[in-house]
């Protein structure tokens, strides 16, 4: 069994050997990459910006049927890492349909519920201010809607923001937290991206960033091939009709920089105390630093 799941991984490497991701000695080779094609920067964000326009009404349940449901589970993982406090002004980037957000919001309020000084919570908790901030309005909307499902469609806590991670209309020094989950690989210019979050933080603000990463381990690699462009594209034309939108996000993963790679980008945009967790063999990890 172990034999016939590495010829399949080869043969899936070598359809893909000339254009999947390498090292690269440069940034711009991944900033100008849409999954394994070459493109030009002016078109990424234009392909992107289909890809999940085609994807926002499924992107929830699609999640769930990718990973087993795991990704919830890594979502709390990396609100737990944030430790929310009330009064809070956080900014979650790529956080459209709302996932995030809702877990730090719901957070805060155990923390204000566990707390004994009652009156100065509940200021705190009006104070408290969660941006989500998305490119894409149709993924936006999809949040909004959830919101409301989950009885926070009046929560002043929560603001909606159509923005681009790599040019942000927020103040700098202006919040104390950043999370961007599963968002900072389909961006053109990741550097761009880690700039503005370092812009935007206050000093001691944490950067937080969930993304799919590199798996290492021989055989669960190419387990892990065979399942991702074998399987991911089969289900999403299954559920949604569009296999090349998860074609896409299946090869963009391997084109985003591995993880110490990443971790010198975040170190390199100022972030210190930089360091990441790999879950489920590097799967996806957490990478995350603070602003001194």
């Amino acid at each position: 069994m172990a034999t016939l799941v590495r010829s399949v991984a080869r043969s899936l490497r070598r359809k893909n050997l000339s254009s999947m991701y390498c090292p690269a000695s440069t940034l711009q080779s991944h900033a100008t990459s849409f999954g394994f094609k070459d493109v030009a920067e002016e078109e990424k964000s234009k392909m992107v910006g289909n890809v999940f326009t085609s994807v926002a009404s499924n992107y929830d349940l699609m999640n769930d049927l990718m990973s087993g449901g795991l990704h919830r589970l890594w979502k709390d993982r990396l609100v737990s890492k944030l430790n929310p406090f009330p009064g809070m002004k956080h900014l979650d980037v790529a956080g459209g349909t709302g996932d995030v957000a809702f877990r730090i919001l719901e957070n805060i309020k155990n923390v204000k519920r566990r707390a004994m000084q009652d009156v100065l919570d509940d200021d705190m908790i009006e104070e408290t201010r969660i941006y989500v901030c998305d490119i894409n309005p149709n993924m936006l909307g999809v949040g909004k809607k959830r919101a409301e499902q989950r009885g926070f469609g009046l929560e002043k806590s929560l603001v909606w923001v159509e923005g681009d991670a790599e040019a942000l209309s927020f103040e700098d020094n202006s919040m104390d937290g950043y999370t961007i989950a599963f968002g900072i690989r389909n961006v053109t210019h990741i550097e761009k991206v880690l700039a503005e979050a370092y812009r935007v933080l206050k000093r001691g603000g944490r950067f937080l960033c969930l993304e799919l990463s590199h798996v290492d381990i021989p055989v669960y690699k190419d387990l892990y091939d065979v399942y991702s462009f074998s399987v991911i594209p089969a289900v999403g034309e299954l559920v949604t009709g569009d296999r090349e939108s998860y074609q896409y996000l299946v090869e963009s993963v391997r084109r985003f920089p591995p993880q110490e790679q990443f971790a010198k980008m975040i170190a390199d945009a100022g972030f210190q105390k930089v360091e990441y967790e790999n879950l489920v063999g590097g799967v996806v990890a957490i990478h995350s630093g603070v602003k001194f």
